[in-house]
């Protein structure tokens, strides 16, 4: 063996072959908390900024003699575990769900819940803004966690259809609720930074459930409502 050689396996890769030997998807928006053992995100964090940092020689930044990207390999690769892709790397925040005792039968909404994701196709931010309408069956939640449930969706790359879905999909599984209606309007950095430059496009994306499927007035109720929010 070559002294001062590392031939111990990066953790990135430990942890794929962990999601593979598992047969478990691990797309962008997919969350692998799971498979994520203790003390390897910290790992996972130093193998990302080595080569974050190698991005910015490829890209000819001088980091020891420029003051302003000096630390920028740290902050980024920070960010990006911690923050703006967390909602692949930790567990899903937990939600209390309370029993429906007075059987209320009444759409309640909530919203606008502020969103913020990563275009997947260019890692540019999507941020907008999210409205969610329910229709309870047996169960709800405490209006603080839709709002924990969409971050934790949101915080990966994406691609706003999908993660409308995912997030519509994961209220379902939770709440079993007889209407169901998640709408998102969002403004994405890959269309006003770059490529065709529309500062002013948003993209709208609905999931419209039971009720709010089936039955139109439901449906328009529930519009009317988010109008004036």
């Amino acid at each position: 063996m070559e002294k001062g050689i590392n031939q111990e396996k990066p953790i990135s890769s430990v942890i794929r072959e962990r999601i593979r030997e598992a047969g478990a998807p691990f797309a962008a928006n997919d969350n692998i908390a799971q498979y994520i053992r203790e003390g390897e995100m910290p790992q996972l964090e130093a193998e990302l900024e080595e080569k974050i940092q190698g991005v910015l020689e490829t890209l000819l930044i001088d980091t020891e003699n420029d003051h302003n990207t000096r630390e920028t390999a740290h902050r980024v690769a920070k960010m990006y575990l911690g923050e703006v892709f967390s909602g692949r790397y930790t567990e899903r925040p937990r939600i209390t769900e309370f029993p429906n005792v007075k059987q209320l039968n009444q759409i309640y909404t909530v919203g606008p819940i502020a969103i913020r994701s990563a275009c997947s196709h260019h890692l540019v931010p999507i941020m907008g803004q999210c409205w969610i309408g329910v229709i309870p069956s047996d169960h709800v939640i405490g209006i603080s966690k839709f709002s924990r449930l969409a971050n934790w969706i949101f915080s990966r790359p994406q691609i706003q259809e999908e993660a409308t879905v995912q997030l519509a999909d994961e209220l379902e599984r939770l709440i079993k609720p007889y209407g169901l209606a998640v709408i998102v309007k969002a403004k994405h950095e890959c269309m006003s930074w770059r490529g065709v430059k529309e500062h002013d496009c948003a993209m709208t994306t609905s999931v419209m459930r039971g009720y709010f499927l089936k039955n139109t007035a439901t449906r328009l109720e529930f519009l009317s409502l988010i109008k004036d929010l």
